[in-house]
C-alpha cells in the first residue's frame, strides 16, 4: 500500500493572535508554526492503515524553509518519506494554486519512487483559511474517486472501503483504487513522537521539489483596510460594563430590563 499524504504548516491557533495596525495583517510574531491539525488526523489515519495493510507513507508540503521542520515532525510519527515544494510564495496561492502544485508533486514523486499511490490522503480543511476545497479539487484534476470527511478507512478485496460522516450519521462507501479521502477528526487522537523516532526523523532526507507554474487563480494575501479607528476583521474592543446598584434582586430586574428597553435592544 503506498500512501501520500498532504499536509500543510500554518500558525498555532492555539494561541491568540492579533492584527498588526499598521499593516493590516496578522501579526505571527512568536506563534509557533505547526502541521495543520486536520492533516494530523489523516497522517494518523495512514498510519493505522499502514499498520494494518503495510507499505509506506510520503509526505508531502508546499512552502519555504521553514516547513522542513513540519515534515521533519511527521516523519517521526508515521511518514517514511518526505518532499518539499520549494515556494516561498505558498501563502499566496489559492486552493486552486495549492492543488496544482500538489499533483504536479505527486507525478514527480512517483517518478522518483517509480510506483503509484494507492490512496491520497487529505486534511478536511486548513485552520488558517478552511476552504475545504484543495483535495477535491485534486481529485478533479485527476480524476480519482474522492470522499470527504472521512473517519475510518479499511482495504477489502483491494478497495477501501470509508466511513464518511455526515449530518445525520454515517455512510460507508467502496472506492476503487487509487483515491483520495479528506480526513474530519476521527475517534481517537494523533501519536506522539518518541525520543528515538524523533532522532530517526533528523536522519531522514527532505528532498525539494520545484514549484507549478503560477496559474492564473495566483492572488496575493492583501492587507484589512481601516474603517474609522478599527481594521475590518479586527473583533471590536469590549466596552467597559455598567453597574447595576439596587437593594433587592426584583429591582435589579427591572434597573436591567429599562435598559435593555432604551437601548432597544428588544
Amino acid at each position: 500500500m503506498e500512501i501520500l499524504v498532504c499536509i500543510k504548516q500554518v500558525p498555532d491557533d492555539s494561541v491568540e493572535i492579533s492584527l498588526n495596525s499598521s499593516t493590516g495583517k496578522p501579526n505571527f510574531d512568536g506563534v509557533t508554526q505547526i502541521v495543520n491539525a486536520f492533516d494530523t488526523y489523516a497522517l494518523e489515519m495512514a498510519t493505522r492503515l499502514k499498520e494494518k495493510a503495510g507499505g509506506e507513507i510520503t509526505v508531502v508540503s508546499i512552502g519555504d524553509e521553514s516547513v522542513k521542520n513540519s515534515l521533519k515532525n511527521c516523519l517521526a510519527v508515521g511518514a517514511d518519506k518526505a518532499y518539499l515544494v520549494k515556494e516561498d510564495g505558498a501563502e499566496g496561492l489559492d486552493p486552486a494554486g495549492i492543488s496544482k502544485n500538489l499533483v504536479k508533486a505527486k507525478e514527480e514523486i512517483e517518478n522518483i519512487l517509480g510506483k503509484k499511490f494507492d490512496i491520497l490522503f487529505f486534511g478536511k480543511e486548513a485552520t488558517d483559511y478552511a476552504s475545504s476545497q484543495v483535495g477535491l479539487l485534486a481529485a478533479e484534476e485527476l480524476s480519482l474517486p474522492a470522499a470527504a470527511n472521512v473517519v475510518d478507512i479499511e482495504i477489502e478485496d483491494g478497495k477501501a472501503k470509508i466511513k464518511q460522516e455526515t449530518e445525520d450519521g454515517y455512510n460507508i462507501i467502496e472506492a476503487e483504487l487509487p483515491c483520495i479521502v479528506t480526513v474530519q477528526k476521527p475517534n481517537y487522537e494523533p501519536r506522539y513522537p518518541t525520543i528515538k523516532t524523533k532522532m530517526a526523523a533528523r536522519k531522514k532526507p527532505i528532498d525539494e521539489l520545484q514549484p507549478a507554474e503560477k496559474p492564473e487563480s495566483f492572488m496575493e494575501v492583501v492587507a484589512f483596510t481601516k474603517t474609522g479607528e478599527r481594521l475590518v476583521g479586527e473583533p471590536a474592543k469590549r466596552q467597559a460594563g455598567i453597574k447595576i446598584k439596587a437593594e433587592t434582586a426584583e429591582e435589579a430586574v427591572a434597573q436591567a430590563v429599562k435598559m435593555m428597553t432604551d437601548a432597544k435592544v428588544f
